[in-house]
C-alpha cells in the first residue's frame, strides 16, 4: 500500500538527495548495489549478536536509498531493464538478509522461541513469493498493483518491532512477526486472486523450452 500512495511525499527528501549523489559522479545501480551490501552486513552482524535497536536504526537508514536510486534513474532520463532486475533482486537479498538474521539469532539463542523462529521463516519464504507472484504475472502481462502488505509495510513492521525490543519493549517483537506472518500469507493470496481475476489470465502460454507440445483439447488416454 505505501509503496504507491507514499513515493510523491517522500520526494521531496528524496530528490535532493538524489541529485546530490549524481552530482558526486554515483550511478543508480553503484547505490543500489552498495546499499544491498551495507544492509546485509548489518543485519548479519548485529542482529544475532544482539544489537537489535542498532541493526534497526541502520537498516532503516540504509532502506531509505531504496527509492533514491529509481529516483536518480529516472533523474538521468529514465531506467534500464538490467538496473530495474537488480534493484528487485537487491531487494529481495536485503529482506532475506533481515528474516533470515533474526531466525538466525533465534536459532542460536532462544531455542525455546520456536513459534517466532517458525513465523520469520514463514514471512521469510512469503515475502519472497509475494514478489514472485507480482513478478511472473507481469511477465505474463497481468499487472498487479498494491497489496496489503508490500516491501514498504514489511520493512516499517520488521524495523520498529525489532529496534523496540532492541530497546526491551516486551513482546513487540512477537507482536510484530505475527502481524508479519498472517499479513504476508494474506497478501499472496491477494496477489494470486487479483492475477485469478484478470481478464488474460486463461490465456495459454507456451510450453517451456524443451518440453512437448499438445494439442489443446485433446485428451491423454491412460495406458495407451
Amino acid at each position: 500500500m505505501l509503496s504507491v500512495h507514499g513515493r510523491r511525499p517522500a520526494a521531496v527528501v528524496i530528490e535532493p538527495v538524489a541529485r546530490k549523489l549524481l552530482s558526486w559522479g554515483l550511478t543508480p545501480n553503484m547505490v543500489t548495489a552498495g546499499s544491498t551490501a551495507a544492509a546485509v552486513a548489518a543485519a548479519v552482524g548485529l542482529i544475532p549478536t544482539g544489537h537489535h535497536a542498532a541493526a534497526a536504526i541502520l537498516m532503516g537508514l540504509i532502506v531509505c536509498t531504496d527509492m533514491v536510486d529509481g529516483t536518480m534513474a529516472r533523474l538521468r532520463g529514465g531506467g534500464t531493464r538490467f538496473g530495474a532486475t537488480l534493484d528487485a533482486s537487491c531487494d529481495r537479498i536485503a529482506d532475506g538478509a533481515l528474516f533470515g538474521a533474526i531466525a538466525l539469532d533465534f536459532a542460536l539463542h532462544r531455542p525455546g522461541e520456536s513459534v517466532l523462529l517458525a513465523l520469520t521463516l514463514i514471512i521469510l519464504v512469503a515475502s519472497q513469493v509475494t514478489s514472485y507472484v507480482k513478478a511472473r504475472a507481469e511477465a505474463s502481462g497481468i499487472k498487479v498493483v498494491g497489496g496489503l502488505i508490500e516491501r514498504p509495510e514489511r520493512l516499517i513492521i520488521g524495523l520498529v518491532s525489532l529496534g523496540l525490543s532492541g530497546f526491551g519493549v516486551p513482546y513487540i517483537l512477537a507482536a510484530g512477526l505475527w502481524i508479519l506472518c498472517l499479513g504476508s500469507v494474506y497478501t499472496v493470496a491477494e496477489r494470486l486472486v487479483i492475477v485469478g481475476r484478470s481478464d488474460i489470465a486463461g490465456e495459454g502460454i507456451a510450453a517451456p523450452e524443451g518440453a512437448r507440445e499438445f494439442q489443446r483439447g485433446s485428451r491423454i488416454q491412460e495406458g495407451r
